[in-house]
């Protein structure tokens, strides 16, 4: 394979382009978020609702002791709990978690990813290792984030910078 190999940053993360990749020939190594902040499922939901509240995220994947993913939690499942009238002090991260979760394997290609993110309706997915311990997240805003990075732009681009149309 010819070309150079380089780096593309998207949304602050690395974003890789082997030799000019366009976005379906990824895989999900190339558009994860490997700076994952989880949550365990023995954790309150108020400390859930400051996590997210703090890191901006609008949901989580769900640890166990051993970075094995046991769910996903998020925004949604902690109004669900608010207006059940649930106690989010007393009430367990793993009470309100979504399990089992899906999720996939940073070899899965990004058309894969996206597939399955259209069957699923799904905003973001875990990244597990073949033991299912947690590596990265991909979440839509990522694979959106990739296909700018590595695209290259159309010529329309260049002839409105040149003041041509």
């Amino acid at each position: 394979m010819g070309g150079s190999r380089g780096t593309r940053v998207a949304s602050g993360k690395q974003c890789i382009d082997l030799d000019g990749k366009q976005i379906l020939e990824m895989t999900a190594f190339h558009i994860m978020e490997k700076k994952v902040t989880p949550i365990v499922g023995e954790a309150s939901c108020h400390d859930l609702a400051e996590c997210l509240f703090a890191s901006g995220f609008g949901g989580v994947p769900v640890i166990d002791r051993e970075k094995i993913v046991i769910g996903i939690v998020s925004e949604f499942d902690l109004l669900d709990a608010l207006a059940k009238g649930r106690d989010l002090h007393r009430t367990r991260v793993s009470e309100i978690m979504t399990q089992p979760v899906v999720s996939i394997h940073e070899e899965m290609t990004a058309e894969e990813v996206i597939a399955l993110f259209q069957a699923r309706h799904l905003i973001r997915v875990p990244v597990v290792d073949r033991e299912g311990r947690l590596i990265g997240i991909v979440a839509r805003r990522d694979i959106v984030g990739c296909y700018v990075e590595s695209a290259v732009p159309h010529p329309s681009f260049y002839a409105s910078k040149k003041g041509l149309h």
